[in-house]
This record gives C-alpha cells, sequence and structure tokens, in this order.
C-alpha cells in the first residue's frame, strides 16, 4: 500500500497502549497528532528515534502536538520498552498490522539483497480536522522531532 497524502483523511484507529489504555484517533480531534510508525521494539533505529522524541518531548507538546508510536510488537513488549527508556507518549499495539496498512506503513522492504514484507518507518502529522498535514518518509532516528518541529527544537 502507498503512503497517504497531505490533505486526505487521516484513517481512523483504535488500539491498546503499553499500559492497557485504548486510543482512537477520534479521541484527538482538534489536537495535532504525530502518528510514528516503527519496526520493533528495543533495536538500535528504534530506541535512538524514541528516544529522540522523548529527549524533545516537552518542546513537542509546546509545540502542540500529541505522540503516538505504533508497531506491531504487543502491549507487554511496549510496557518494557517504555519503562527501559522512560518514554512519556503512548506506543499503540498493533499485532494485525490493521493500522500499519491503513497508513501504507507495512510494504516491500529489502535486506542483504532479499526483498521481503515487512514495517516501514514513516510517521504522519495528522492537522486538528483528522486530516493529513505531513509525511516524513525519511525519518532521520536521531533527529526526528527536530524534522517534525524544524529547526527551532535543539
Amino acid at each position: 500500500m502507498s503512503t497517504l497524502t497531505i490533505g486526505t483523511p487521516a484513517p481512523p484507529f483504535e488500539a491498546l497502549d503499553q499500559n492497557g489504555t485504548i486510543h482512537r484517533l477520534s479521541d484527538y480531534k482538534g489536537k495535532k497528532v504525530v502518528l510514528y510508525f516503527y519496526p520493533k521494539d528495543d533495536t538500535p533505529g528504534c530506541t535512538k528515534e524514541a528516544c529522540n522524541l522523548r529527549d524533545h518531548y516537552a518542546a513537542l507538546q509546546s509545540a502542540g502536538y500529541v505522540v503516538l508510536g505504533v508497531s506491531a510488537d504487543s502491549v507487554h513488549s511496549h510496557k518494557k520498552f517504555s519503562q527501559k527508556y522512560g518514554l512519556p507518549f503512548p506506543l499503540l499495539s498493533d499485532p494485525e498490522k490493521k493500522i500499519l496498512q491503513a497508513y501504507g506503513a507495512w510494504g516491500k522492504k529489502r535486506m542483504y539483497g532479499k526483498e521481503y514484507e515487512g514495517p516501514l518507518r514513516i510517521t504522519y502529522i495528522i492537522d486538528t480536522e483528522g486530516k493529513i498535514e505531513r509525511v516524513i518518509d525519511k525519518v532521520q532516528t536521531e533527529a526526528h522531532a527536530q524534522q517534525i518541529l524544524g529547526s527551532s527544537a535543539r
């Protein structure tokens, strides 16, 4: 599936976070949402990305953003990952890959010359009306908050 385009409605979703709390896109109407998709809890790139967002979480909140991470990992895996790194934002569990597929975050990848299906690292900024405002498909894991905020994040 291809990525969503700017101006289109963000697909609705419902998922449990690391604490067993249900999150729905509709819960965030009127708020700007950073919906970031990542491949796997506690792997090097995903840890760098999550910790960068953690380290700049106050700046993201000040800019009016709600941050939600999504991967196919279990609630239990998310809980361990979140606790290990002190992540202050929800990590949504999508083991059936419904959200990943709806957002085009599941697709063809290549590793060591082999092609396979897997999770893609992509971030959507959803505006207060629930529409796609920005798509970041070339995520810089160690500077992701800066990509979201622009040059104002340090």
